[in-house]
Parts: C-alpha cells; sequence; structure tokens
C-alpha cells in the first residue's frame, strides 16, 4: 500500500521514523490545549479537539498522500487565536472565532483543490514570509517568558523582568536550560523530554499536583472527552457569524499564514526526503488537501488551524520515505488520546510548558537571516512585521503593517512592477481594514 520497496525503506525503519516524529511533536498535545484555554476553551475540549484534528490531517497525509509528513495545530496560530481574537472587549467569543477558523478550513479547501495555493506563495515577497515567521516566533516566546513570570508587566516601561526568586520562575529557567542542552545535543524529542523532565522536578519539589496518586489508574487515564461536543456544525451559521461579527481580517490572516507555512513546510521536508518530482504531482495535490481538512474538522470540535509540522524532518533523517512514518504518528497520538488527566495536571504548571514556548520562539528565528537587511525597501517592511507582532500581541496586525509598507516602498523606488497584483490588493484591504474597521 505505502510502495516500501520503491521507497527504498523497510516497515521497521518507517514505524521507528513515526517515533521519531511523534517524539518531537508530542509537546503539541500539552501546549495547544494550555494556550487555547487562556481563550476560554474547555482543557478537555481542546485536548480532544487537537488528537481529532491531528489524526484527521496525518492519516489523510498517510493515506492519500503516502508522504512521511505529520499535521497538527500550529504554534502561532493558537496564540493567534486566544491572545488576538479572543477578546473580551471586542465580544469575540472564542465559539465565534472557531467560525472563523472553519470558514478558514472551507476556503483552504477549495484553494488547495485548486493551482491558486502555489502562486499566491510565488507571489508573496520572500522578504514577507521570513518576517512573519520570524514574528510569530518572538509572539510565541513572548508568550512563555509572560506565563512562567519571567517577564511581568510594568508601570514604567509596560513590561519588566519578574521575580527571579520565585519557584515558577527557576522551575522555568531550570526546564529552558534541560532542553536547551538536549537540543545541543540534537537528542529527538528534546522538547519533549525537556517537558517530562521539568515536570519531574516540579513534581519532586511540590509543585505538580496530580489528583489522586500518580499510582492511580484514574490520575493518568480516561477516555477522551469533548465538554462541549462539536461546537461548529452548520457552515451557514459561520458563514454568517463571519459576516455578521466583521471577521474577514481574521479570516485572511489564519488562512494566508496556514498557506504559505504549510506549503513551505511541505515543499521543505519532502524535498530533504527526495520526494519531490513532477511524475508525482495528483500525489501531491492529494497531500495539499490533509492541513485544509485538518482545519477544517479540528474547528468543529475545538482548535485552532493546523499546519505540516517541520519536526517531520527529524522522521525524515531517521530513514521515513512514506506515508507509512505518518501513520504510526497518527496511531500514537491516539493513544496519548486516553491520559489527559495526567496532560491536566501537567497544563497547570506554566513553567512546565514555558520552556517549550521560548525554545520554539528561538527555532523560529532562523529565518531572519534569509531577509535581506543591506535593501532598505525589503528590510523595513520586515522590520515592522517582526516589531509589531509581539508588541501589539497582534499577528493580523503585523502582517498588515508588512503588506501595506512593503507595496509604497517599492513603488517609491520605481520598482512597482516587480510587486505582483494581488500583493496590491492585500496592500489596500489591509490599510481600509486597520483605518477603518476594529483590529
Amino acid at each position: 500500500m505505502f510502495k516500501l520497496k520503491e521507497a527504498n525503506t523497510t516497515v521497521k525503519t518507517e514505524i521507528i521514523a513515526g517515533f521519531t516524529t511523534f517524539l518531537t511533536m508530542a509537546y503539541i498535545i500539552i501546549v495547544n490545549p494550555i494556550i487555547l484555554s487562556a481563550a476560554g476553551v474547555p482543557f478537555n475540549q481542546a485536548f480532544t479537539a487537537t488528537i481529532i484534528a491531528t489524526l484527521v490531517g496525518t492519516l489523510f497525509m498517510a493515506l492519500f498522500g503516502n508522504y512521511p509528513i505529520a499535521i497538527a495545530p500550529g504554534m502561532g496560530m493558537n496564540a493567534y487565536f486566544a491572545y488576538s481574537v479572543v477578546s473580551k472587549a471586542h465580544g469575540i467569543s472564542y465559539h465565534l472565532a472557531f467560525s472563523a477558523v472553519f470558514v478558514t478550513g472551507i476556503l483552504f479547501v477549495i484553494l488547495s483543490l485548486t493551482k491558486f495555493r502555489t502562486h499566491l506563495i510565488e507571489a508573496i515577497p520572500n522578504t514577507l514570509k521570513h518576517a512573519i515567521s520570524v514574528g510569530i516566533g518572538l509572539f510565541i516566546a513572548f508568550i512563555g517568558l509572560r506565563l512562567s513570570g519571567i517577564i511581568v508587566a510594568n508601570k514604567d516601561n509596560l513590561v519588566g523582568l519578574g521575580d527571579l526568586h520565585s519557584k515558577g520562575v527557576v522551575l522555568t529557567l531550570v526546564g529552558i536550560a534541560i532542553t536547551v542542552i538536549l537540543f545541543a545535543l540534537n537528542v529527538n524529542g528534546a522538547l519533549f523530554f525537556g517537558m517530562v523532565s521539568t515536570a519531574i522536578i516540579a513534581g519532586f519539589a511540590g509543585m505538580l499536583h496530580i489528583k489522586g496518586s500518580i499510582f492511580s489508574f484514574r490520575s493518568i487515564f480516561s477516555f477522551p472527552k469533548l465538554p462541549e461536543h462539536i461546537i461548529v456544525s452548520n457552515p451557514i451559521t459561520a458563514f454568517s457569524d463571519v459576516i455578521h461579527y466583521g471577521l474577514y481580517s481574521v479570516v485572511f490572516s489564519f488562512l494566508l499564514v496556514t498557506i504559505f507555512d504549510t506549503t513551505g513546510t511541505f515543499l521543505g521536508v519532502a524535498s530533504q526526503a527526495g520526494l519531490l518530482n513532477k511524475k508525482d504531482e495528483k500525489r501531491t495535490g492529494r497531500a495539499m488537501l490533509s492541513d485544509s481538512l485538518g482545519t477544517t474538522i479540528g474547528a468543529m470540535f475545538g482548535t485552532s488551524p493546523t499546519t505540516a509540522y517541520i519536526e517531520s524532518t527529524a522522521g525524515v533523517a531517521a530513514g521515513g520515505r512514506t506515508g507509512l512514518t505518518a501513520l504510526v504518528v497518527a496511531l500514537l497520538f491516539v493513544f496519548a488520546a486516553f491520559f489527559s488527566p495526567l496532560v491536566n495536571s501537567i497544563s497547570d504548571v506554566a513553567a512546565i510548558t514555558s520552556p517549550s514556548l521560548i525554545v520554539v520562539g528561538c527555532l523560529m528565528m532562523g529565518s531572519v537571516r534569509h531577509i535581506e537587511w543591506d535593501n532598505f525597501e525589503e528590510a523595513f517592511p520586515a522590520f515592522l512585521v517582526i516589531l509589531s507582532m509581539p508588541l501589539t500581541s497582534s499577528i493580523a496586525t503585523g502582517i498588515a503593517l508588512g503588506f501595506i509598507t512593503y507595496p509604497l516602498l517599492k513603488i517609491v523606488k520605481g520598482k512597482a512592477k516587480k510587486v505582483k497584483p494581488v500583493i496590491y490588493i492585500f496592500g489596500i484591504l489591509f490599510l481600509i481594514q486597520l483605518a477603518f474597521f476594529q483590529h
């Protein structure tokens, strides 16, 4: 079924690769529900929805795309959902926000069935692509620093250094040190093992409180739950919610980031595995549907948009070449779904998960080297994107400022023809949105 001989691989190799990929991305099982719970989403709802979205996207990738690439809710989009989209001041509940995610998923499916997705990727300047990745990384890292107490509110300067003697901050610093050391030693699953190590230390320090005894079956095991069942079930209602509450910029931001993030990651991982060739265009097209389906189904149950995981490169490095690797990842996520009580207990201690947010932010900063800093009309839009995302706590605002300033500077420099028409359209739409609509 997976054509193992043609791919020059074996069942054993694919299984090992699947375990490797799972360990490198298992942190999302804990981190995603924690971030979404900040928006009011019940932890068990977000936990189970994360598993469902990952299962749908990764299974589709495995069975119909036959690629060793895992799909799961993306870091950055979950933070954007929780800290920017859902706002009591704006009257937007997480139920309405999931309607926007659902609409994004539907549009994503439609675009994935056409070549528009590829054309859009080609139209967006590389400068903006890299800047958005870096900006999201800083945003995620800032959230980790804030949740752990390393960074706190300051009357004089908005933010300041927290109490470095508090238990939570000390544990976070220890967790960062462990995770960084594991990364430096090239340990597969460094983020996951870093969290496990920090959780063990938290247990001995009396900071981790597991309901009941650690040796109790019920304290670590339970059947998956969906407290609110299906959150979005009617497409018509979802589209009407987006129109009624003017969530166009939210849908666009989700759509834009997931399109080039997933497509870029997919192409990168597939290229690393040597699996890209023109003969497989139909297969690639089917694979492109996996993340859009994961996003759509995930929104129905209660999680933010899914994306192809760059951590899949770890599985490819371990020899994964077919969808069997992704199938193993999907099955391991299903197995993890039965340990929500243990995950829930871990989620109560921010110091356990904050190091992973900070380190992921560092990893996403790598794209900054691809920005042409010696070319001002390229550098300044990138600078605005990177600076504004963490400072405004809004990924959408960062994207908007980048898309507005980039074409303007190109026009001033007499390079208007080098900018794709779609960038001008997006720039105008973002300008109108920032000037006249709630953001």
